[in-house]
């Protein structure tokens, strides 16, 4: 079976209500294919783990799904899927509790992007917030760390707004689809076209979702699923933020938090969360230092410098900015002398990589 006939029933499954990832990793664990599962009689769900009355709504529901014509749409609306199974999802969100069985894309995910870090807050900023954003966002955009955040009003459409105006890549995870009649809040519709641009907006949920309230906490965790750490800016006691830093606290990722005027309730949770371990962050280097995140400005360099050949991508696996023998490069790539001598020097000539004399080399940009 071709990888988009399967697809469309991996789609199909999802538009049934009560099949969130918990039921669909009984599905795949025990159907070949979600072809079969889409299809399978009441006996052989229950099988797969389903309970009757499971059983009973999944095999109602889908007489009302035609999967080719649902996955018409989402061609049409240029929105991709990828599944937990496919090599392409994201390896830290595939490490957490429950990860959704399959993600809807608009935009495109990239390799660099697993060096993110998420960014939210109140849906209110202060002046101080206001100020606090650009000033971290900007620095960690520069040193090429993929921003997420909600789209939501405040500090995560602000936090976003800044990273694509320094020139970097965003995520956007929503609680509604991802087409366009469903993004929310309608007031960013012109920030997720954007970002669809310069990043992706995802969703475990379909295209028509509506976002109703108790899809937000579960989006959060895919939000700090998707990152290395979560920084909090501003958040009062009962914000959603917490929610998130707290789910990335469950999924063993970094928590930090700008500290608050104590007398501000937009700095009672940062605050908090302070007290209770967060790290406390007044620039942009308490992450970066934090999460050794100073390779990632290296690695995303290294990947835009195209190689021509095998042995090139070899080499510059192995290069950086810091000076590199030649012996050091032939024992790492495992290449014979002669072979590394001539494609160092001819990717010295088509600007790759610089000699600095006495056989150390770096990469030329």
């Amino acid at each position: 079976m071709n990888q988009n006939q399967d697809l469309k029933y991996w789609h199909a499954i999802n538009k049934i209500e009560q099949i969130g990832p918990s039921r669909f990793k009984k599905l795949y664990n025990f159907f070949p294919s979600m072809e079969l599962a889409f299809f399978a009689d009441f006996k052989n769900l229950k099988k797969a783990g389903f309970s009757e009355k499971i059983a009973d709504l999944f095999t109602d529901q889908r007489r009302g799904i035609d999967p080719d014509k649902e996955f018409e749409r989402l061609l049409a609306d240029q929105i991709e899927i990828i599944t937990i199974k496919d090599k392409n999802y994201p390896k830290l969100l595939k490490e957490i509790y429950n990860p959704p069985a399959l993600l809807y894309i608009r935009g495109n995910l990239k390799k660099q992007d697993e060096f993110a870090v998420a960014v939210v807050g109140t849906r209110k900023p202060s002046n101080y917030g206001r100020q606090v954003v650009p000033m971290i966002v900007q620095d960690l955009t520069e040193n090429k760390i993929t921003i997420v955040s909600g789209l939501a009003m405040g500090i995560d459409s602000l936090s976003q707004e800044t990273c694509l105006a320094s020139g970097g890549r965003t995520i956007a995870v929503l609680g509604s689809g991802v087409d366009n009649n469903s993004i929310y809040p309608r007031i960013n519709y012109n920030l997720a076209q954007e970002i669809i641009e310069n990043g992706a907006l995802v969703s475990e949920y379909p295209p028509g979702t509506d976002p109703r309230k108790e899809h937000f906490p579960a989006r959060n965790r895919i939000i700090s699923g998707l990152c290395l750490g979560v920084l909090v800016i501003e958040a009062g006691e009962s914000s959603g933020a917490l929610i998130t830093a707290h789910f990335a606290l469950d999924q063993n990722r970094e928590v930090f938090s700008t500290p608050g005027n104590i007398f501000s309730p937009n700095s009672f949770g940062t605050n908090n969360l302070i007290k209770k371990g967060a790290k406390l962050v007044t620039s942009s280097q308490d992450v970066l230092d934090e999460l050794n995140l100073s390779l990632a400005t290296e690695y995303v360099k290294t990947q835009s410098i195209i190689p021509d050949t095998p042995e090139e991508a070899e080499i510059l696996k192995n290069l950086s900015h810091e000076p590199t023998h030649v012996d050091k490069i032939i024992k790492k790539t495992k290449l014979p002398v002669s072979k590394v001598n001539s494609t160092l020097s001819m990717m010295e000539l088509k600007g790759k990589v610089k000699n600095l004399g006495n056989a150390n080399y770096v990469l030329s940009h």
